[in-house]
């Protein structure tokens, strides 16, 4: 159930509400719009049978919510949901790109694809630490001393930076380091750190399952808001399907879903969603004009001698540039932008 308060609510109002609430043994989650402030009742309505809320001041009404995932659901919150980041709003009319290399390799290595990709207009450097592989004996990353070289980039350029998390144990040390936490394929449905990234307020990309559906994706999220951080950016990167040709399926057919159904904000990752240079930059295109709120990409001076063996899908700088130049004129025909 989700509580709409009035417009003129005051904050007494609205701390009244969440009072009762609480009492009643519920938890309660604000959500604060340009017109309304709503509260989502998380737990047995039922219990709230001899305390009605639809009485007290400044309630404009209750509605029910039939989506299973009751935060995340635009019957919730109707107006999308914009996170700020190192200055930067994600899910606003502005497109933002976040891109680096698959892995940080070196400090020289991290800093300067940061000074290309900044100079192309990129607003955040993302690069791994720790790399979860499908192999025991594949390069796993440097861990903090990576993170550390995350932070001389983002020293030397002023993008923000982003990078993933595995475990919940490693939450507070990412967090000392990172603006935006990463969680990637593998674990999206690792409830216990999901609820460790929900109990931060730092901004988290939530990245699909590769054989997740939408419903399942969603009700990931909601591990993270149900824990008090609302600050969840959905991404598409591809899934597992009977194809052979591509790593993946980018499925696009999901960024309008999730417009229709969330009012959380989503990008897109076409180097994963494809696994081919060549088709990074139309299926980027092809995000945006799907209404996807931003990109995250693999770039790399050097791919072919990465250390992850993931150079196959990742841009050089120069093709880093076009693509971006080309975005603003897509930008511009779909109303959106990137300054």
């Amino acid at each position: 159930m989700v509580v709409i308060m009035k417009t003129e609510a005051t904050h007494e109002d609205i701390a009244k509400v969440v009072s009762r609430i609480e009492s009643a043994g519920l938890q309660a989650q604000k959500s604060t719009g340009e017109q309304h402030t709503l509260i989502g009742v998380i737990g047995d309505k039922s219990k709230l049978a001899n305390q009605p809320i639809e009485s007290m001041k400044g309630v404009d009404r209750t509605m029910p919510i039939s989506a299973p995932y009751k935060l995340a659901s635009r019957q919730f919150r109707d107006e999308p949901t914009v996170i700020e980041s190192n200055g930067t709003k994600i899910g606003s009319k502005k497109l933002i790109v976040i891109a680096g290399p698959c892995a940080v390799e070196n400090t020289d290595q991290i800093v300067r694809i940061a000074q290309e990709i900044k100079l192309s207009g990129a607003n955040f450097i993302r690069g791994g630490a720790f790399k979860p592989r499908t192999g025991p004996y594949s390069f796993q990353g440097f861990g903090k001393s990576a993170l550390e070289m995350l932070v001389c980039a983002r020293n030397e350029t002023g993008l923000g930076v982003v990078t993933e998390v595995m475990t919940p144990h490693e939450v507070e040390l990412v967090g000392q380091y990172t603006d935006i936490f990463q969680l990637g394929t593998r674990n999206m449905q690792n409830f216990y750190l999901l609820r460790e990234v929900g109990k931060q307020q730092k901004p988290v990309i939530l990245k699909r399952g590769f054989s997740s559906t939408i419903e399942e994706w969603l009700l990931a999220a909601e591990y993270i808001l149900s824990e008090g951080n609302p600050n969840v950016i959905l991404c598409e990167r591809g899934i597992r399907t009977f194809e052979t040709h591509t790593r993946n399926t980018l499925d696009l057919n999901a960024i309008p879903a999730i417009k229709e159904l969330s009012h959380l904000p989503i990008i897109s990752d076409p180097s994963h969603g494809t696994g081919i240079r060549s088709y990074v930059a139309p299926m980027s295109k092809a995000s945006i004009a799907a209404g996807a709120d931003g990109l995250i990409l693999e770039v790399h001076h050097d791919p072919d001698n990465s250390m992850t063996g993931d150079g196959v899908q990742s841009l050089f700088p120069d093709q880093f540039s076009t693509l971006m130049n080309d975005l603003k004129h897509l930008a511009t025909a779909i109303g959106r932008n990137m300054d």
